[in-house]
């Protein structure tokens, strides 16, 4: 209930965004590789900068 209006982090958001593009990807790929693959290497770079902010 508190949680309701707390604002997002940077790195919740990342993985937000991150889900979103396997997601995409993974439909796109029955459909179109070439789509997916992009998709897919989008989604590395989102994965790299969250764990640029682990470290």
């Amino acid at each position: 209930m508190f949680g309701l209006f707390k604002k997002k982090s940077q790195k919740e958001k990342l993985q937000e965004q991150y889900e979103k593009l396997l997601k995409e990807s993974y439909e796109l790929s029955t459909q179109n590789r070439s789509k997916s693959d992009d998709k897919a290497a989008e989604a590395d770079k989102i994965l790299k900068q969250i764990e640029a902010m682990d470290n």
